[in-house]
């Protein structure tokens, strides 16, 4: 169906929305493949905009070429070893600490901001419990009630503002993963639930967005068709003929080649390639059994390699974006006082053990390297979004707002101001990544008012504890 040209700006941008909406699927028994956004499915208008200059996202979160914007916030725990975290220099001619070395390579694509607090997150009346409010005030801005009851009260978080007004736009209003746990009830922190503790997202004060930690629960829900009992039926269906995912849509994937033109048919090929790839290395998670930890089984689909297990999700999370199945998302690392032991990179000790290193070199050194761990994960997610091609021919990563940080600046010293914080990507055009900038002392939420005008919410005054939007991010 053609769509009528129009020069009203605003009809304009509900037009291109309309147009990137029409997506294309792979359907076969128990499947159903969302394919990326492919130039041979845009309208005349998108294809006269994807040739117009970069400029701001539209009304409803489209940038000036008509690609979506997407945004993204993951969590690490446990704050920084702080001399190890920050740049030298100011601007663009800061230079990369120790622990965004495996960044060099993106350097132009992010910014490192200083001068974010979330005082919300500090002891206060409510004393010891400092982990715990660093994951509940994250995304929310808010000071979580000190319970270990049902009574929890939190804040909604940004990623949940943007849901409730762009979330209808794709297949899933919001994407929320994890790497770590899940846990809605129980004392974790102090006297504080472990619902704050496990989880980033929240819809409402007292409603958290349960986390996905499972890659193959993930990997059926953004492929497979049906309700998720169905979802499961055709997945066990699908071992017992030991048949790919791609095997059921394969007539459907023929019959879209012949219409494709040859960019277009590298592009699915590629796609398809990947989703084949993750697919395998989710079986062989399966096929591994247990994690090395007494009496935890794991469940089938989480891989015993930790490093395995946030790549996995790193690269769904490449896909949904990729296909417009979403357009915000949160994936949790681990949560806030995590004592993981990080063996594959030879530290025995846990990682909260590490931190409250009360300037022991060696512990110090240690704290250093498990940063510098997670960085190389994150840096080969922002890698991958900057090698796929989104539909305007730009980058992923060119048209995406990641946040990548902690509620929890000092491990050792519980302190939750100047946090260590990257916000990676080019927001569209509308970013200026390739640079180091100290904001002073501002909450954390200023940040999160400024992303949300970017994507396309509106009227929207407050998160948490903001007094206004980040100026010149």
């Amino acid at each position: 169906m053609k769509t009528p040209e129009t020069s009203d700006p605003r009809t304009a941008a509900r037009q291109r929305h309309l147009s990137v909406s029409r997506r294309t699927f792979l359907r076969g028994l128990g499947a159903c493949i969302a394919l990326p956004l492919l130039e041979s499915s845009l309208s005349p208008v998108l294809k006269a905009a994807t040739l117009a200059a970069p400029g701001p996202a539209g009304p409803l979160g489209v940038t000036s070429t008509g690609a979506p914007l997407r945004m993204a916030f993951i969590h690490f725990p446990n704050g920084a070893h702080q001399e190890n975290w920050w740049p030298t220099g100011q601007g663009s001619a800061f230079e990369l600490g120790r622990t965004m070395q495996p960044l060099a390579a993106l350097k132009g694509s992010v910014q490192v901001v200083g001068g974010l607090d979330h005082k919300n997150a500090a002891p206060g009346n409510d004393g010891a419990g400092d982990h715990a409010r660093a994951n509940a005030t994250f995304l929310t801005g808010v000071r979580a009630r000190k319970t270990d009851s049902a009574d929890i009260q939190a804040g909604v978080s940004v990623d949940q503002f943007a849901a409730q007004q762009i979330g209808h736009l794709t297949r899933f209003s919001s994407l929320e993963l994890s790497c770590d746990s899940v846990r809605k009830s129980g004392s974790c922190d102090s006297g504080y639930s472990c619902a704050y503790q496990y989880n980033l997202s929240w819809r409402s004060a007292t409603t958290p967005m349960t986390p996905e930690p499972n890659p193959r629960l993930v990997f059926e829900r953004l492929f497979g068709s049906g309700a998720p009992g169905e979802r499961q039926q055709n997945f066990a269906r699908r071992q017992q003929t030991q048949k790919s995912l791609l095997d059921f849509v394969l007539a459907d994937t023929r019959d879209l080649q012949r219409t494709l033109g040859a960019k277009d048919r590298d592009k699915v090929d590629e796609y398809l390639t990947g989703v084949r790839a993750i697919e395998q290395r989710i079986q062989r998670a399966e096929s591994f059994g247990p994690l090395p930890q007494p009496g935890a089984p794991a469940p089938g689909g989480i891989p015993a390699d930790y490093g395995e297990h946030m790549d996995i999700m790193y690269d769904l999370l490449v896909m949904a974006f990729q296909t417009d199945s979403t357009r915000i998302a949160t994936l949790l690392l681990a949560n806030d006082g995590s004592n993981r032991a990080f063996t594959e990179i030879g530290i025995p000790e846990g990682h909260h053990y590490c931190s409250h290193h009360r300037n022991n070199p060696e512990l110090m050194g240690k704290v250093g390297q498990i940063d510098h761990f997670y960085m190389q994960r994150f840096a080969r997610f922002l890698d991958r979004l900057d090698k796929t091609k989104d539909l305007d021919g730009k980058s992923l990563l060119h048209n995406s707002m990641i946040v990548y940080g902690c509620g929890n600046a000092d491990g050792n010293k519980h302190t939750h101001d100047n946090l260590p914080v990257i916000l990676a990507g080019h927001g569209g055009g509308t970013l200026t990544p390739g640079r180091y900038t100290n904001y002073g002392s501002q909450p954390m939420s200023n940040l999160f008012l400024s992303m949300t005008d970017r994507i396309g919410v509106h009227g929207l005054d407050r998160i948490g504890d903001s007094t206004g939007r980040l100026a010149n991010v």
